[in-house]
């Protein structure tokens, strides 16, 4: 990272988030229980109003503007110029040059040094973000070439290869897309779904902290992403309302989106998420704002669904260890791994193993955690036994095809073409869920309490088809769950039995 002198048009002031803390402790207990309704939620563990009065009246006496907030979600915004928040926050911001997630070169305001808040709000506030405004995270989809597809399959085959429960197509449910970039085109989506013979669905875009829905033009670039997601989700619940949250590729903005998203009206069922990067790469206190963040969704009944990530077990980083990605590797949302599937002419699975195309091809996320400990819902299937002793949050959870070269027939900025990646996999997971919400009445919340509770250490439980084939680097596929492809790739039909029975 190098340090340079901002240009005229980087502009003085900056806007941050502050994250209050709870009211209550919020007890995994409830996290994991029944859904509480959210003036349930805001009663018991948003912000305290007076804490909320104090940081307010506190940050305008030193000169700052409170644009925003939230009790529910327990956020503030604020707006001040680079010397005013350096003075408030006990710390210095530079102009720098670094390299982003996705490997592009960004210029944006760093952090240096410690950070702290005036004295009275010491033990009020838990976090600070948005100081730093680099970017931060990537998209977790892939690309190839024309020529390099063997096989591709539209979003509604894959319902059927996955066998999603029959007589449901999301109606009356909610879910929620991030996006942290580019933007969608309605006149696409109409050609993409009249072409699948599919009813368009309701698709919105909302705004967090200024970002809009902005296609560049670039079907490899962020609106590949976008696209993405919305078609496969569109395409196997169209009856479902779509909300896509389009925010800024900064810590502040990627929790800030799903803090908002988790706290709308009406609650979505699902939040799906396809961006993210090396858990290392956060700090400390964007990790956990997130984290908690998506307590707040479990809580609320909500599943969160996260691509696990698409290079490997190394996780494009290069100290040669193992890494997971995160938000993924967060024991509060549904991790989502990826494989190569092959399909015969009568629709039969011939084969489908770990996704892996050999180094910087691209290759399915998955590890163990170095941040978050093993959850108590995944103890069964002995995540230390199968990662070579490695103890923590085992990711991911579930699966489904990712290989781009055995990808996802999808339009983008007026291209017909076909995109894998575990960025693939959350939408597909989180249409799922739709489905399995629709069928049963019930939200499913964390849903790995559920997904996990008939399985053991070397057998997948019902609802799934066991991946056993293939590996992500540092680890291989094997019985029962494994740091690839988790449990399996679903069974939908035999999945909502096994959701009515445990739910």
């Amino acid at each position: 990272m190098s340090a340079a002198r901002p240009p005229a048009d980087a502009g003085r002031d900056i806007e941050a988030t502050l994250v209050l803390r709870r009211r209550n402790p919020l007890p995994e207990s409830v996290v994991q229980g029944a859904p509480l309704s959210p003036e349930e939620f805001t009663a018991r563990y948003g912000a305290d109003p007076a804490d909320a009065a104090q940081v307010e009246r506190v940050l305008v006496e030193h000169g700052l503007r409170v644009l925003s907030t939230d009790l529910d979600s327990r956020r503030v915004r604020v707006a001040g110029t680079v010397e005013q928040l350096q003075s408030v926050f006990g710390t210095t911001l530079e102009w720098a040059e670094s390299t982003a997630p996705d490997g592009s070169r960004s210029e944006h305001w760093h952090r240096v040094g410690e950070l702290s808040v005036p004295r009275p709000l010491d033990g009020v506030v838990s976090a600070v973000l948005g100081l730093d405004t680099r970017p931060q995270a990537r998209a977790n989809f892939r690309a190839v070439a024309p020529r390099a597809v063997s096989s591709s399959y539209t979003p509604v085959q894959l319902g059927e290869v996955y066998d999603f429960p029959p007589g449901t197509d999301g109606s009356g449910r909610t879910v929620a897309i991030i996006e942290l970039g580019g933007g969608f085109e309605l006149s696409d989506l109409e050609t993409y779904f009249a072409g699948l013979g599919v009813a368009s669905p309701t698709v919105t875009a909302v705004s967090v902290d200024g970002a809009q829905n902005e296609p560049g033009g670039d079907p490899e670039g962020a609106d590949g992403e976008v696209a993405l997601d919305i078609e496969v989700v569109g395409a196997l619940a169209p009856a479902a309302d779509i909300l896509v949250y389009f925010a800024p590729n900064t810590d502040a903005g990627f929790v800030d989106a799903v803090a908002q998203a988790a706290h709308a009206t009406p609650t979505p069922d699902a939040i799906s998420i396809s961006w993210g990067q090396s858990e290392d790469q956060w700090t400390a206190q964007a990790r956990q704002s997130m984290d908690d963040a998506f307590a707040d969704a479990a809580t609320l009944g909500i599943t969160v669904t996260v691509a696990a990530g698409d290079d490997g077990s190394s996780d494009r980083q290069s100290d040669d260890a193992p890494h997971v990605d995160f938000p993924a590797s967060s024991p509060h949302v549904l991790a989502c791994g990826g494989t190569r599937l092959e399909v015969d002419s009568s629709g039969d699975v011939t084969a489908e193993t770990v996704w892996n195309n050999g180094d910087g091809e691209g290759a399915t996320g998955g590890g163990v955690s170095d941040v978050f400990a093993l959850p108590d819902w995944q103890e069964p299937v002995d995540v230390a036994g199968v990662a070579g002793g490695r103890s923590g949050r085992g990711v991911p959870d579930v699966a489904a095809v990712a290989d781009p070269e055995t990808g996802y027939v999808v339009r983008v900025d007026g291209t017909d073409t076909v995109i894998g990646g575990t960025s693939a996999v959350a939408p597909l997971w989180a249409a799922l869920v739709l489905r399995l919400v629709q069928a049963t009445g019930a939200r499913l919340g964390l849903a790995s309490r559920l997904l996990y509770a008939q399985a053991t250490a070397g057998a997948s439980p019902a609802g799934f088809r066991d991946i056993t084939s293939g590996g992500n680097g540092a680890y291989a596929a094997a019985p029962g769950w494994d740091a690839c492809t988790g449990l399996g790739v679903p069974e939908g039909e035999a999945l909502l039995s096994v959701v009515k029975g445990v739910s």
